[in-house]
């Protein structure tokens, strides 16, 4: 079967799969204090049919999965889907995104599957501003993890939203971190699906106000190559055993090269962060459909895919007053 590509010649070689939309944290630009209305256990795509659907992907030329949440520890078994992912032939690269809260004891088994590529959500270096956005006391959970990833040798990205008013005063401590870390912390615009951060109709605290403020604490600071299909603009501070890079998530400037399809819990495949989902795919396989079937509607969905976040937005909603949470959309 040939690789895909879609109408504007951009090849997808990468999957999101978000396993569930639970999440032990209630991180306040993703989801409400009370948390939201999860769905029934059976909505959820079965280790089975992900194991299927990944293997069907595999086949059309996807050689990297990312596995998302929700957390992903919080979803029973978990491992077990994780061994039969590094099992399927021509999946060359599995990669974890985590708050860290779960992972801990899993770091001996994520090494042997070879699963090394691990990026953590942490919003802030203080234990009692990471409480007051995660509603949750899991800061040294979080930052042990950090710390054992880092002594095993796994290739970390610390994710942080830059939140107005919250954690803004954590920026240049993160850009700190770096000088003995070698990780690569990665800056987020705040989505505007919880509508804050926002300035008449602006971001506040864009990509280029985050790295103006980094500046100013480290005038030396240097641009970095992008590499390819890369959703960050990579930047370092010389001497520093780590990098620092600013993901415009509102902004929107990495779309033109992006290579990736979202799976959510539910199936639903997404050919864009800002769409509301093509096709359900779960429902596709418990109607019978063969691995043809489920290849071609693959394709055709790869084939009127939107240009860019803001076209897929505009088909979706038409205007930016509906959103969904975070944790039901896989990251």
């Amino acid at each position: 079967m040939p690789l895909l590509y879609d109408n504007h010649g951009r090849r997808i070689n990468y999957v999101r799969l978000a396993v569930t939309d639970r999440c032990n944290l209630r991180c306040a630009y993703c989801m409400p204090a009370e948390g939201v209305r999860f769905g029934p256990r059976s909505t959820l795509l079965s280790y089975e049919e992900v194991l299927r659907l990944m293997r069907l992907l595999v086949g059309m030329g996807i050689d990297k999965i990312r596995i998302t949440g929700g957390e992903p520890f919080v979803r029973r078994d978990i491992m077990d889907l994780f061994e039969g992912l590094a099992g399927i032939p021509g999946l060359n690269t599995i990669a974890l995104t985590t708050n860290g809260t779960l992972t801990k004891p899993r770091i001996p088994a994520l090494k042997r599957l070879g699963i090394r590529k691990i990026n953590l959500s942490l919003d802030s270096l203080d234990p009692e501003r990471f409480q007051m956005i995660t509603r949750r006391d899991d800061f040294y959970a979080v930052w042990n993890t950090l710390d054992e990833l880092v002594r095993e040798g796994f290739e970390v990205r610390i994710n942080a939203v830059v939140l107005r008013g919250i954690n803004e005063q954590d920026l240049v401590p993160f850009a700190h971190l770096t000088r003995e870390y070698p990780v690569g912390v990665r800056f987020i615009e705040e989505m505007p699906f919880n509508g804050s951060g926002m300035e008449q109709g602006e971001l506040y605290w864009n990509w280029k106000r985050i790295i103006d403020e980094i500046q100013l604490a480290f005038p030396a600071l240097e641009k970095l190559p992008d590499p390819p299909h890369s959703t960050s603009m990579n930047y370092r501070i010389p001497g520093h055993a780590g990098s620092i890079g600013v993901i415009p998530a509102y902004t929107r400037t990495f779309c033109g090269t992006c290579n990736r399809l979202r799976i959510t819990p539910s199936g639903l495949l997404k050919t864009c962060l800002y769409d509301k989902g093509v096709f359900n795919v779960r429902d596709l396989m418990r109607a019978g459909a063969t691995d043809a079937e489920i290849q071609t509607a693959v394709q055709e969905a790869i084939g009127d895919r939107a240009r860019n976040g803001f076209e897929a937005e505009e088909r979706a909603l038409g205007n930016r007053s509906s959103r969904e949470s975070m944790t039901t959309i896989g990251g």
